[in-house]
C-alpha cells in the first residue's frame, strides 16, 4: 500500500504550526498509511484505461471510482469525475485526481462532443479532485473553485504534487491549478447554453473550500465531497460545519445526487441520512469522551465504533476522523 489517504492530515497542520501529530503521533502513525505524507489516493479504479463513462441524465456523464487502493496504475483516478453538455459548451466536474487522469477525461469527452470545454470545476483542494485540471490548460476554461481554494492550494498544494510524483510519476502528477473564478458566498451561475448550473461556495464543512453544484435542467445534485456513499467519509474541515451544510443541501430538494465517491448517482434522501447518521454518531461520541476525560487516543480506538460494518475503509479512516473531531470539539 502506497498512500490510503490523500486528505490533508495531522503531519501538514504541524507544518503549518497548529496543533498536530505530536500530541498523537504514535496513534496516527500506526494507522496504515492512513497518515504516511498526509494525504489520500483512496476509491481508485483498477486502471483508468478500464474506466467508463455512465450517463446519468441527458448530457451528464461521470465515471465512479470503486474503494481500492492506490497504484501507479491507477493514474490517481480516485474519485468520481465527468462533465456536463449543454448547447453551447461542456463544463468539467471534477476532473480527475493528476494530470493523466485528467488526459483520460478529456479523451471521453471528445468520443462524445466537439463543443469548447469552457469551465473546470474544482470542487475543493484534494488532489483527488483537483489534479486533473492541467489536462485542460490548452482548451483556456475558467477553472471554477470556492472562494477559498486559491489559499488552501497555496497552502498545500506543492506538498500534494511532491507526493503525486512519488506515487504515480512526476510526468503523471501535473501541476497545481489554480482558480481563475471564485465562487463567492452568495453563489453563481453558469450558462452553457440553454442549460444553467447553480454553484454554491459552502461554509467549512469536508473541508474549508467546498463547492456543490446543482443541474437545474435535471434538479441533479452535485454535492462532490460533501456527500460520501459506502465510503466512509473523510473530515478535514469542521464536523459541526458539515452537518450544518448537510442541511442546506437537504432544504434545495433534490432527489438525485452524484457524489463525491461512490456510485455515479444516487437517491438522496437515503444517501444523506447514512452520510447524517456517521457523522452525527461521530459527533455524540467525541463529546461524550471529551466530557468523559478520556483521552483523544482512546477515543480515537472506541468512537463511532456501531458504524463499522456500515462503511468500507472504516478502520482505516475513522480513527483520523475522532482525532480531527477531538481537536475541534474540546475547545467548545
Amino acid at each position: 500500500m502506497l498512500y490510503a489517504h490523500m486528505h490533508i492530515s495531522s503531519f501538514l497542520k504541524d507544518v503549518s504550526g497548529q496543533p498536530g501529530i505530536g500530541a498523537v503521533s504514535a496513534l496516527q502513525m500506526s494507522r496504515r498509511a492512513a497518515l504516511i505524507g498526509g494525504f489520500c489516493l483512496c476509491c481508485l479504479p483498477s486502471s483508468t484505461a478500464a474506466a467508463t463513462m455512465t450517463e446519468v441524465g441527458p448530457g451528464i456523464f461521470i465515471r465512479a471510482a470503486p474503494h481500492e487502493e492506490a497504484a501507479a496504475a491507477n493514474h490517481g483516478g480516485i474519485a468520481n469525475i465527468g462533465f456536463v453538455v449543454g448547447r453551447d459548451s461542456v463544463l468539467v466536474t471534477d476532473s480527475g485526481g493528476s494530470l493523466t487522469d485528467g488526459e483520460w477525461l478529456r479523451a471521453e469527452i471528445r468520443k462524445r462532443t466537439d463543443k469548447p470545454i469552457r469551465h473546470v470545476l474544482i470542487t475543493h483542494v484534494h488532489p483527488d479532485h483537483s489534479f486533473g485540471a492541467a489536462a485542460f490548460a490548452a482548451d483556456r476554461p475558467a477553472f471554477v473553485g470556492h472562494h477559498a481554494l486559491r489559499s488552501a492550494l497555496e497552502a498545500r498544494g506543492e506538498f500534494y504534487q511532491k507526493r503525486l510524483a512519488e506515487v504515480l510519476g512526476a510526468e503523471s502528477a501535473g501541476s497545481v491549478v489554480y482558480p481563475t473564478q471564485e465562487v463567492m458566498k452568495d453563489g453563481a451561475e453558469i450558462d452553457l447554453g440553454g442549460r444553467v448550473v447553480r454553484l454554491s461556495a459552502h461554509a467549512t464543512a469536508h473541508t474549508d473550500c467546498d463547492l456543490s453544484m446543482l443541474d437545474v435542467e435535471t434538479g441533479l445534485l452535485f454535492p462532490a465531497d460533501l456527500l460520501f456513499v459506502n465510503r466512509v467519509p473523510s473530515l478535514d474541515g469542521s464536523l459541526p460545519g458539515w452537518l450544518a451544510e448537510l442541511d442546506k443541501l437537504k432544504a434545495l430538494g433534490a432527489s438525485r445526487a452524484v457524489p463525491g465517491h461512490g456510485p455515479p448517482i444516487v437517491d438522496m434522501a437515503p444517501a444523506m441520512a447514512d452520510l447524517t447518521r456517521y457523522l452525527s454518531t461521530l459527533s455524540d461520541g467525541t463529546r461524550k469522551a471529551i466530557a468523559s476525560g478520556v483521552s483523544i487516543e482512546d477515543a480515537a480506538r472506541s468512537v463511532a465504533q456501531s458504524e463499522r460494518d456500515r462503511w468500507v475503509l472504516f478502520d482505516d479512516y475513522n480513527e483520523r476522523n475522532v482525532i480531527q473531531a477531538y481537536k475541534e470539539l474540546e475547545w467548545e
